[in-house]
């Protein structure tokens, strides 16, 4: 399997599943390839890695045909809950009127040191 987002994998998953009308999206991170393709956290604290960590969801999204406007359900886990009003206008910017529902849920640790992850689910089937 072709991994098409921007940051690699970390472990042992898949970074993009479809089953029947759904993507499911594994945590997404706000890292990209470093040196030898080593996950690298970008720098610019929690709102750079939410609008990296989006733009690694929406590469993989593309690569199914699809795109940030089809999901429908977000996790999202914050290394510190002091950071939620700066997730939150990111959020707004990045989903405007009509974001998908979503939970965020304040963690003691993520992988990397990381500040934030998020997880989506898109619907692509039909909506009529």
């Amino acid at each position: 399997m072709t991994d098409p987002s921007p940051a690699p994998r970390a472990g042992f998953y898949s970074p993009i599943v479809s089953v029947g009308d759904w993507l499911i999206l594994s945590g997404q991170l706000g890292a990209v390839a470093g040196p030898a393709g080593s996950p690298q956290l970008v720098e610019g604290g929690v709102e750079a890695q939410l609008r990296q960590a989006l733009a690694n969801a929406s590469s993989l999204l593309e690569s199914k045909g699809s795109d940030l406007a089809a999901v429908v359900k977000a996790t999202v886990f914050l290394a510190h809950m002091g950071d939620f009003a700066t997730m939150n206008r990111v959020w707004s910017e990045t989903f405007g009127e009509a974001p998908p529902a979503r939970s965020a849920i304040g963690v003691a640790a993520l992988p990397l040191g990381a500040a934030i992850e998020v997880e989506l689910w898109a619907w692509v089937g039909s909506r009529s």
